[in-house]
């Protein structure tokens, strides 16, 4: 990859820590103003809203994306402006449809939600799948035409105005149902400021809206297994949203209170923790997946292989860092940050998970640019499949953690079946002794980390995970540099002029 691309790469992924940092000390904010209750409403509201968002425009950013960078490959403008305008063609026929159903049966809507406090809240995110749809088609277009300055500031604004809002509007909430109102109106004000800038910023460079004949049929044709995987996926997070807390209520004999409670601390509490590597993760897919693309239209098979590496590589690296201090400093950082110890100990007990998803996402991604989006819709389901079988057979024995158990194993079978795709698809990939050398670090980054952990453990709680979390970081990347992981050149040529 190129030096432009590392620093793309490095500049993307500055902001996405910046945003995501804004984002979960939101978190903090709402379930210390709001509660556990409260943030598990915001949640499943959340979670239904995202079936008909990505329903209607999740494969379509990508899809726009690679379609570019296939138009800058062959030099051809004017089809540019064509693939913008068949994605944002598509997106409205099924946005505008849908919202006009939504509102006219908001009677019926019940059936959704296990807990029917969340159909008012749930209306008042509506109107944001017509505004949100949009921007995603938008955001397809930064990305193929690498315009990453734009879409990360407009990214980090949008994120930045909801905390802002959300902060203030759910200061003096009265009860959990209207905090998680409070809470849902910033998210729909966000919404109609990413879409305004966004269009704006499209229009002002030069783009136009033409003519989508010629791009409808690859575009929809691309986009449907994508679109059709990240349906399935949010279906999934809604019936989940639905059966867990059904399931711990009537197996598990829990209140609707306290079955709430539990989804909140693991959904809303422990697993945006668990899912901190996203950020890092998503970074690098929004730089790489346009220039992936063009090599492979392009035809320069040894720069797919390299750039596939490397990818699989960092997201890795990014595991390693952080599996140790999340599994030694778990419970801690449940308490500190959420005063919620069932949030610390998933948090503990499952952060090994961040290998197989880290690798399953970065993977998943460099599929979809190399044309694969059918083979990963596959191994999708299969993942998906075993974690609804996790939920429903081991919930009942081992409670909320049957969730968990079910995530890990999605994760571990689409890493598995990504790989052996993509090692296909490039001619054997070396990255298995990699992999293996990195969970040997891991290892010994935990048992080095236990053992600080008891030479801390009578030094203030705030103080004891800065130290121990600057400490194991440090090891791991002593042993990583060591043992040939990481290389030092990598690093300098983000910072090396062409």
């Amino acid at each position: 990859m190129r030096s432009y691309v590392y620093k793309s790469a490095a500049m993307v992924t500055a902001f996405s820590i910046v945003e995501k940092t804004v984002s979960f000390i939101y978190r903090i904010v709402l379930s210390r103003q709001i509660g556990a209750e409260g943030l598990g409403i915001y949640q499943v509201c959340l979670s239904v809203f995202a079936v008909f968002l990505t329903a209607a425009s999740s494969g379509i950013p990508i899809t726009v994306s690679r379609l570019i960078a296939k138009q800058n490959a062959l030099k051809n403008q004017r089809q540019k402006s064509a693939v913008v305008t068949s994605g944002v063609v598509c997106t409205l026929f099924i946005t505008l449809p849908t919202l006009i159903i939504l509102f006219i049966c908001k009677d019926k809507l019940g059936f959704l939600f296990s807990d029917k406090r969340c159909v008012n809240i749930f209306l008042v995110l509506v109107p944001g799948l017509v505004l949100t749809s949009v921007y995603a088609v938008m955001r397809g277009a930064f990305w193929g035409n690498k315009q990453f300055l734009p879409y990360s500031l407009i990214e980090l604004a949008e994120d930045s105005l909801m905390v802002v809002l959300g902060c203030i509007f759910v200061c003096g909430a009265k009860g959990a149902v209207d905090g998680a109102t409070r809470a849902v109106y910033a998210v729909i004000i966000s919404y109609v400021f990413s879409f305004i800038v966004s269009t704006a910023h499209y229009l002002k460079t030069g783009g136009k809206f033409i003519n989508p004949k010629s791009q409808l049929k690859p575009l929809i044709c691309s986009s449907l297994p994508v679109t059709a995987m990240r349906t399935a996926t949010s279906l999934i997070n809604c019936a989940v949203a639905v059966i867990l807390p059904l399931i711990l209520t009537k197996a598990c004999g829990y209140s609707s209170t306290e079955a709430m409670k539990l989804y909140g601390a693991a959904l809303g509490m422990a697993m945006p923790v668990l899912f901190i590597p996203s950020t890092l993760i998503g970074s690098i897919s929004v730089v790489v997946a346009p220039e992936l693309s063009e090599n492979y239209y392009k035809g320069n098979r040894l720069s797919v292989k390299s750039d596939v590496e490397k990818c699989i590589k960092s997201a890795t690296l990014i595991a390693t860092l952080l599996i140790p201090m999340l599994f030694t400093l778990g419970n801690d950082l449940g308490s500190a940050l959420y005063s919620n110890r069932l949030a610390g100990k998933i948090i503990s007990g499952y952060s090994f998970i961040i290998l197989p998803m880290s690798v399953s996402m970065i993977s998943t991604t460099l599929l979809n640019s190399l044309n694969c989006e059918f083979k990963t819709l596959l191994s999708f389901f299969l993942g998906a499949a075993c974690m609804i079988a996790c939920v429903i057979f081991l919930t009942p024995k081992i409670g909320i953690f049957g969730y968990m158990a079910g995530t890990a194993l999605d994760f571990i079978l689409t890493a598995v079946i990504n790989l052996t795709i993509l090692s296909k698809k490039c001619h054997k990939l070396n990255c298995g002794k990699y992999i293996l050398t990195a969970l040997v670090i891991i290892v010994a980054t935990c048992v080095f980390g236990w053992a600080l952990l008891g030479l801390t453990r009578n030094l203030n709680n705030l103080l004891k995970i800065a130290v121990c979390s600057f400490a194991e970081v440090a090891f791991a990347l002593a042993a990583t540099t060591c043992t040939g992981i990481i290389k030092m050149s990598y690093l300098k040529k983000i910072f090396k002029r062409r």
